[in-house]
């Protein structure tokens, strides 16, 4: 008897639809005044995750980790501290607080796609020396799901200019942290020597661009936001001013990397 399931011809394979365009040129003239900038940040990073660490460490000089580390300092984690870390996109900075002697760890981020990066990575990483000390969990750093006074540090890395309202995330910052807790951001800044933001500027709109968009093979546009959102996102002092009118006080800022990245640290009263 012949096997009639033999003589049936599989199915063709569709190839995998290309992602779409995130960002028209238009929208990136004022990326930060989008009514969809939620969801096309969201679908931006969902497309690029999988070449995320990659480009951060190439187009960075490696510097990046740097910057995470220093922010780790910049708050001095003491035993039994909780953090918790924003916009946490592959966990590089949660796992750095991680190795720190804080109590537990929580990484925060609204794509998806970036988590499950960060949850394999703290399955197999040998630097996650502690990984029950770190927990990765999807969420809005707009409406956090935490009571008010959960955590003794809040960070966030290159991510408070993704969200949609900054000031919202602040405030929730602040509901979250318990008195005296501590706030980290690290953000990119425009640098005020001449000569440094005029190579900056050509290596963010020019080079980065091409190079970070040819090794992800990205058709979003992940790589034209970058620049375009830096630019048009709030300066050092301008953001320093948000967290002091989100109620915290001792706000500090340090430069770093002759004002590529500036690390704010703030206190809740």
């Amino acid at each position: 008897m012949t096997n009639t399931s033999s003589s049936v011809p599989a199915a063709p394979t569709s190839p995998p639809s290309p992602t779409p365009a995130v960002w028209t040129s238009p929208e990136l003239a004022s990326p930060h005044t989008q009514a969809a900038k939620h969801d096309k940040v969201r679908r931006m990073f969902a497309a690029i995750a999988g070449s995320y660490d990659l480009n951060n460490r190439l187009h960075s000089f490696w510097m990046d980790q740097r910057w995470r580390a220093f922010a780790v300092r910049a708050v001095a984690p003491i035993p039994g501290d909780r953090v918790l870390d924003c916009a946490c996109g592959t966990g590089d900075l949660s796992e750095a607080f991680a190795r720190s002697v804080a109590a537990h760890v929580t990484g925060l981020d609204f794509t998806q796609e970036m988590l499950d990066i960060a949850e394999l990575k703290r399955r197999k990483l040998a630097t996650s020396r502690h990984p029950e000390k770190l927990t990765y969990i999807q969420g809005d750093a707009q409406k956090l799901p935490f009571p008010d006074a959960s955590f003794n540090i809040v960070s966030i890395a290159f991510g408070i200019r993704n969200v949609a309202e900054p000031a919202r995330a602040l405030a929730e910052f602040f509901r979250v942290l318990t008195p005296g807790g501590r706030l980290v951001i690290l953000e990119f800044d425009k640098p005020r020597i001449p000569v440094i933001g005029a190579l900056s500027d050509f290596y963010t709109r020019r080079i980065m661009p091409l190079t970070a968009t040819l090794i992800s093979r990205d058709k979003s546009g992940a790589y034209k936001y970058l620049p375009a959102s830096v630019e048009t996102f709030l300066n050092g002092d301008q953001l320093a001013a948000a967290v002091k009118t989100a109620g915290f006080q001792r706000v500090t800022s340090a430069p770093l990397s002759m004002g590529v990245c500036i690390c704010h640290v703030a206190e809740k009263p």
